[in-house]
């Protein structure tokens, strides 16, 4: 017998590998991402420090200055402050209410150079010296401006939240000179909502104070 018959008789014919099984295949990626981890092929990104952080997360300020009822203020705000906000929180000045924050009831109305403004809507950072007067800026020291005492006057609020976005509204509409007729004034404060329904002795309040004008 020749020495190649004998090596083919003494071993026995190879079988066909068989495909992976779905357990030997996940083991395998497991083990072969154990070693890329292990290798540093995967690389983490740098983390930021204290600094970067705290610069990454601080909006954007900007330095201001206006003159509010007469008095020269500077301040440094938040870019995204409205002027109502700022007259509020930052200058302790109250009186203008937040009602809808969205600059449609009025509430909120201020002059800025004479003309009423919504100051929800109006931002702070682009006053830069302007003028603002708000209701506490109406007076001329112990005394009322003419048409806080027509409001007393006439009893023309109620709860009182809107009143003082009325009176500067009112103050505006008499100065534009649109007090021509009940209907005029109506027209030209229909900006400023009053939800106890006390607009008939508004309206009577900016007539008398037009009137002693």
């Amino acid at each position: 017998m020749s020495t190649e018959l004998s090596d083919a008789m003494a071993s026995p014919p190879t079988e066909p590998s068989s495909p992976p099984t779905r357990r030997t295949f996940i083991a395998t990626t497991t083990v072969v991402g154990g070693v890329a981890l292990a290798g540093g092929l995967v690389a983490t990104p740098p983390a930021f420090g204290a600094e970067e952080a705290v610069a990454a997360q601080a909006p954007p300020v900007s330095r201001v200055s206006l003159t509010v009822n007469g008095v020269r203020r500077t301040v440094t705000v938040d870019n995204r402050t409205s002027l109502l906000d700022l007259l509020r929180e930052h200058l302790d000045l109250t009186g203008s209410k937040k009602g809808c924050n969205a600059g449609a009831c009025g509430a909120c109305t201020v002059l800025v150079d004479g003309r009423r403004v919504n100051s929800c809507l109006t931002l702070a950072v682009r006053l830069e010296g302007a003028e603002v007067t708000t209701i506490e800026g109406l007076e001329e020291g112990e005394r009322l401006h003419p048409l806080q005492q027509a409001f007393i006057e006439q009893d023309a609020f109620q709860c009182g939240y809107c009143t003082s976005g009325q009176i500067v509204s009112g103050v505006a509409c008499i100065e534009e000179g649109h007090t021509g007729s009940t209907g005029e004034i109506r027209e030209w404060m229909s900006g400023n909502l009053c939800r106890c329904g006390c607009y008939v002795k508004i309206v009577r309040a900016v007539e008398q104070t037009a009137r002693g004008k």
